[in-house]
């Protein structure tokens, strides 16, 4: 047991921070707040209320835990884990600050669904679990796309393409899936998907670096050949 954990002990990082960020959502949830601030956009009313996303919405949960599990356990190369892990940490505390100093919620839940099948009772169980309230910005689109980096950078699957582009389209449905399930709204999503880019930059800079270079020698080699013709 003691080997177990001095040789996977780097996992105490996220797990730590999980629980104490479990407490502070949860307080944020119940405590007394006198106002909320509205969020919501002309797009949102464009978004028609489509239940079957409550498909890709859910496999939001196993894809992170799987995903962490991956960089603890399996992937040797633990400064990529430690990315990962700081990068989600910096995201979800912007997140508590935000949702602590801008109290805000949505109306955008449909009264009465359309229809009447397991998806929309489904949705009605996150309804049920998830209150509107604290959404800015979303923790859905953020966390899906810093596990996408994660993995699209991650030395070990640099040669499964296939993962890396099935991540790709399962955080792109993830993130449509919060407005076509009326969980978050456009302004949500934008904000979301800004602090990621911004985790990006900030957690993979050598990363970002790697690919200009890689872009300035393509051009390189496209003028050269021009040159030569």
């Amino acid at each position: 047991m003691k080997r177990f954990i001095s040789k996977y002990r780097h996992g105490l990082v996220i797990a730590v921070y999980s629980i104490i960020y479990i407490l502070l959502f949860s307080y944020l949830e119940h405590r007394p707040v006198h106002s909320y601030h509205i969020v919501h956009t002309v797009f949102d009313d464009w978004i028609p209320f489509c239940e079957f996303f409550i498909v890709p919405y859910m496999l939001w949960f196993p894809y992170m835990i799987l995903a962490v599990i991956y960089f603890i356990f399996f992937n040797k190369n633990k400064h990529e884990y430690y990315q990962l892990a700081f990068n989600l940490m910096m995201g979800m505390t912007v997140f508590l600050v935000v949702s602590y100093i801008y109290p805000n919620v949505q109306h955008l839940r449909p009264a009465v669904f359309p229809r009447s099948n397991i998806f929309t009772r489904l949705v009605a169980e996150i309804y049920r679990t998830d209150t509107p309230t604290n959404i800015l910005p979303s923790i859905h689109v953020f966390n899906s796309l810093a596990v996408y980096f994660a993995i699209h950078h991650c030395q070990a699957l640099k040669d499964r393409k296939w993962l890396r582009r099935g991540a790709l389209i399962l955080s792109v449905l993830i993130i449509l899936s919060t407005m076509f399930i009326k969980q978050h709204s456009v302004i949500d999503v934008c904000l979301g998907t800004t602090l990621a880019l911004f985790g990006h930059l900030l957690f993979y800079p050598q990363r970002v670096d790697d690919y200009e270079e890689q872009r300035s020698l393509s051009r390189m080699r496209k003028k050269q050949a021009g040159t030569e013709l």
